[in-house]
């Protein structure tokens, strides 16, 4: 599936093209969509509100870029929640407050991930506005970072970043389903910074494009807790396992790291069963951090995490908490006037 959505999608042409009128149709439910959620909001959310997303389909690193945005915003002193749908998941309520312990088929992978990770309140819920209000409620914390939320306009946002696959880029530059653009690449110019996973984008033109690495730090046994270097799988027979959204960006890092790779891609958010994790004598299985929330109770003692940690430019983390800043002084500012009026 994965190679077919590559010579559909990324390639430089676009053979689905009799497919344009249903382009055209998606482009006006989209900016039909995004124009009522805009004319439907009312008053601003009372703290900083970052949005990460992609306008394009597929896995780009948005969810490591959450947590790394979450850490650096605790070494400046914030207290960040963390608000995501909660894909895949089905609660009986929302919101929903997610832990490290939170089954994923309640809260969805992604959010149980990031609860472990970034060790921050992760609030779970369709209606991100809603959840964000709660977690103010709450008093979770002072700052919302919302994870996949670039199209849900109905979450006021003061701080929009757009995540890219630098191997993958735009792609044909063609909306669904000739391509793979979930809205026009003119909406780049509303976005604060574009963010590109692995190398830069000539084809972007941004004022605030900046390089993310994505960085192996260890792997650890599913089973046992036991934590090794990833240089140990140099020369190792793995069968890797993956159900994300670009499963060979994963087998392309294990291959780096010197592994011979028997590769089995999945669909993004796919539920494991024991038959997904069978391999060879003498093989590992490889899995990502976001597919092992789904397999602790399933996993042979083979199975092994690659854990990684996105990297940043100083120059970015500099520009970003600069964004921040001018965010709070500025509501500060409109609460002072309210107060003063009221």
């Amino acid at each position: 599936m994965t190679t077919l959505v590559n010579r559909l999608w990324y390639g430089g042409k676009r053979p689905l093209w009799p497919l344009y009128p249903l382009v055209w149709l998606y482009r006006a439910i989209a900016e039909s969509r995004r124009r009522r959620a805009w004319q439907a909001r009312d008053e601003r959310i009372p703290v900083p509100v970052v949005v990460v997303g992609n306008i394009t389909v597929g896995g780009t690193g948005k969810s490591p870029l959450t947590a790394a945005l979450t850490g650096l915003l605790k070494e400046h002193g914030w207290q960040p929640v963390i608000l995501s749908r909660g894909y895949g998941g089905k609660a009986d309520h929302y919101p929903l407050l997610v832990s490290r312990d939170t089954g994923p088929d309640l809260a969805g992978d992604e959010p149980v991930m990031l609860a472990a990770e970034s060790a921050c309140p992760v609030v779970v819920d369709p209606d991100r506005k809603r959840g964000a209000l709660w977690a103010l409620d709450q008093k979770l914390g002072n700052i919302l970072v919302c994870d996949d939320g670039l199209q849900h306009y109905r979450l006021p946002r003061d701080i929009e970043l757009a995540v890219f696959d630098a191997s993958r880029g735009i792609g044909n530059g063609a909306l669904i389903p000739v391509g793979p653009l979930r809205e026009p690449i003119e909406r780049l110019a509303s976005v604060d910074f574009v963010i590109t996973n692995g190398g830069r984008l000539d084809d972007i033109d941004h004022p605030h494009q900046f390089t993310m690495t994505l960085a192996p730090t260890e792997l650890r046994n599913l089973v046992t807790g036991d934590v090794v270097s990833p240089d140990r799988l140099r020369g190792q027979s793995v069968k890797a396992v993956a159900g994300i959204g670009n499963p060979e960006r994963f087998f392309d890092t294990l291959r780096g790291l010197g592994a011979q790779v028997r590769p089995r891609a999945l669909a993004d958010h796919h539920r494991f069963t024991p038959d997904d994790l069978h391999s060879e004598q003498g093989e590992w299985l490889i899995m990502t951090a976001k597919d092992a929330v789904k397999c602790q109770k399933i996993a042979p003692d083979n199975t092994w995490v690659l854990a990684v940690k996105a990297g940043l430019p100083e120059s970015f983390r500099q520009a970003f908490m600069a964004s921040v800043e001018h965010c709070r002084q500025s509501l500060d500012s409109n609460e002072t006037v309210r107060t003063h009026h009221g």
